[in-house]
């Protein structure tokens, strides 16, 4: 099947991809590494008429730490993620979920701006930049705005992004000496079947002061886990450990589950407690170092 006819726009500047969206309409939208959005045109899914190609804008492919954050530039590839000693030694965790993405075809060409707006339920990005607290920044014709990850993606494949902006860049706070993270996933066919992120800054008397859990890839957005979150906070290592099963458990029988080709609601189900468990042992017992 091939591609239906579209214009393609190559604007210099964020403005000028902003102007260009707003005056398009419903029939143009953002193309960064294509590799969503070409395919579901090919498919007939998506039907656009005009792409607005961002990569000529000078900087939106950047990577660099400023004032206690990890800037990631919406045109940053997967693969350079992956591969950035920046990420590595800032918030290594990107690294790893950068890693799994896809397969090497997408990891090279998609983008974290990409992956981000087209908002697929089953990718990775999502659910561990909700954990880490990051922030998604945003440009359109009334200026700059920013949202946080936990509130970007709405659904699947919608997000707080208006049609006439541009997602910009990432900022991630970098993680300090008392804060573990810790990704765990079961993957089918490249993408994960269940995700789930958790974030853990230890305070005094090494108790947990702050517990960030969030569940992907099972419903139609990433999910906080509230109920492990408050179960956790105030306690220490070896008691956490001992309340984790049940309050995982819990997790598991709270979070929206949508079941589909990759498994029945109660199979997920099971699948978030096992992976609860596992993302907040791994943070819990790596001493408190990001990984």
């Amino acid at each position: 099947m091939l591609l239906s006819r579209f214009e393609l726009d190559e604007p210099g500047t964020t403005a000028a991809a902003c102007e260009l969206l707003a005056r398009h309409g419903e029939d143009a939208t953002v193309y960064a590494g294509g590799t969503e959005l070409l395919l579901a045109m090919k498919h007939r899914v998506l039907r656009y008429t005009r792409l607005v190609n961002i990569k000529r804008i000078p900087g939106l492919d950047a990577i660099v730490r400023r004032d206690g954050m990890l800037v990631i530039g919406a045109l940053a590839t997967h693969h350079a993620i992956e591969r950035s000693a920046e990420v590595r030694a800032a918030v290594p965790v990107l690294a790893q979920v950068a890693r799994d993405v896809g397969n090497v075809r997408v990891r090279v060409a998609g983008t974290l701006g990409g992956n981000l707006c087209f908002a697929e339920p089953h990718a990775d990005p999502p659910t561990v930049l909700a954990a880490l607290g990051a922030e998604v920044r945003l440009t359109g014709p009334g200026g700059a705005r920013v949202v946080a990850a936990d509130d970007f993606v709405l659904g699947a494949y919608d997000t707080a992004r208006t049609p006439d902006e541009i997602l910009t860049a990432v900022a991630v706070p970098i993680p300090g000496p008392a804060t573990a993270v810790a990704y765990r996933r079961l993957a089918f066919l490249d993408r994960p079947t269940v995700a789930v992120a958790s974030l853990l800054e230890r305070g005094a008397g090494d108790r947990l002061a702050r517990v960030r859990i969030v569940v992907g890839a099972v419903g139609l957005r990433p999910q906080r886990a509230p109920s492990v979150e408050s179960t956790l906070t105030g306690l220490g290592a070896v008691e956490a450990l001992a309340a984790l099963p049940a309050a995982a458990r819990r997790a598991a029988e709270q979070v929206a589950v949508i079941p589909d080709a990759q498994g029945s609601e109660d199979y997920k189900r099971h699948l978030v407690a096992v992976h609860v468990e596992r993302a907040v042992r791994a943070a819990l017992e790596s001493g408190g170092s990001p990984r």
